[in-house]
């Protein structure tokens, strides 16, 4: 339940919020009974890779359960809460008011993309963690600053920039950037396996998210 809730409760907030129209305290209530349902009744073994990949399957299973509380017109009782998980239920609402769940008129399309934004978000939490744990904070420094930090209308900093900015040589920044950027790569993969149920599912998304074969 961890590693599925892990890796899927951000989108299904977020696909709560926006794209059924819940409230901040229904949606993240029903996100959690939602996870405890799933494993408790063993939801999950329904599914048939055959038929759709499993962020599908998940989906729709999140519809029906969804679709279900409201018509019980109530809350249920939640399952003990998704343990040793933290989940930050208001810095996803802080993010849905900056705009950052905009344009849910497709519903699969709107899943998945938030499933991809919230793969990325781990994997740049883990990254984060794992530099500072070993010292390579510089390098970290300047992976925020040429691919995550926002650049507004003058672009990208260059190389040449970074290496000013950071007092390194050129050829360290180019060293820097491909280091953290393998890290982050292995961490989205990592889970993006942990999100997939097949071997087969995980090889098209990954081939489909990052262009590699897995």
């Amino acid at each position: 339940m961890e590693t599925l809730a892990a890796t899927y409760w951000k989108p299904v907030y977020r696909y709560l919020r926006v794209a059924r129209g819940f409230g901040h305290d229904d949606a993240e209530d029903l996100t959690q009974d939602f996870f405890v349902h799933a494993i408790a009744k063993d939801t999950l073994a329904g599914y048939d890779p055959t038929r759709a990949r499993f962020r599908t399957f998940l989906r729709v299973c999140l519809d029906r359960f969804a679709a279900n509380a409201r018509k019980a017109a109530g809350r249920l009782k939640r399952g003990g809460g998704l343990v040793g998980l933290s989940l930050d239920f208001e810095g996803l609402e802080r993010s849905l008011a900056a705009g950052a769940a905009d344009g849910a008129g497709d519903p699969e399309a709107f899943f998945r993309r938030e499933w991809i934004r919230a793969l990325f978000e781990g994997a740049l939490d883990q990254v984060t963690a794992t530099c500072r744990a070993e010292g390579k904070t510089t390098q970290l420094a300047v992976f925020m600053a040429y691919d995550i930090e926002p650049h507004g209308d003058a672009g990208r900093p260059t190389y040449g920039a970074l290496a000013k900015r950071f007092n390194l040589p050129v050829t360290q920044v180019t060293n820097y950037l491909a280091l953290v950027r393998r890290l982050f790569r292995r961490a989205a993969l990592e889970r993006l396996q942990m999100g997939c149920a097949t071997a087969e599912e995980f090889a098209i998304e990954a081939r489909e998210i990052f262009g590699v074969e897995a």
